[in-house]
């Protein structure tokens, strides 16, 4: 759903690749964060919140020596920054976040609500696009979630 989303904002070429590889790397820095939270049943404290946020950080201090993948960081780095500057882990706010991330983040929260997850039960197509909507303007870029929503492929 990135790659097809990246391409209707004329994304292509050599950049389509590193999206495409954002796209598979966005959750490689959990792999510094303890089982423990990653697969806890219900809430985070705000103890584990802070460990759990510190992925995106690991993703970039893993990735950024690969030359050849370091355009590809976008995601895996800025795709929990918010529209309204609220997100992590630098706080990005509007066009200072990375395209790719603005279209990586509207997949990336209608892939999680329409999957079961552990601490939480899988939600209707209906009620995560209802969802979605209600964020344009704070957690989404309302260009990038007017585009998704319209192409169909969030299955509206």
């Amino acid at each position: 759903m990135a790659i097809e989303q990246a391409s209707a904002f004329g994304i292509s070429g050599g950049d389509l690749t590193q999206v495409r590889w954002g796209a598979l790397l966005p959750d490689i820095g959990k792999m510094g964060v303890p089982d423990r939270i990653l697969l806890k049943p219900g809430a985070l404290t705000e103890e584990e919140w802070v460990i759990m946020k510190k992925h995106t950080t690991n993703a970039f201090e893993m990735l950024s020596p690969i030359r050849y993948i370091r355009s590809a960081i976008d995601i895996p780095y800025c795709h929990h920054e918010k529209w309204d500057g609220s997100g992590y882990p630098r706080g990005l706010k509007g066009k200072q976040i990375p395209l790719a991330a603005r279209i990586f983040a509207v997949v990336d929260v209608y892939d999680a609500l329409t999957s079961d997850r552990p601490y939480r039960k899988v939600w209707t197509k209906k009620k995560a696009l209802a969802h979605i909507r209600s964020l344009s303007g704070s957690h989404f870029d309302p260009i990038v979630l007017k585009t998704c929503l319209e192409s169909g492929l969030l299955g509206n």
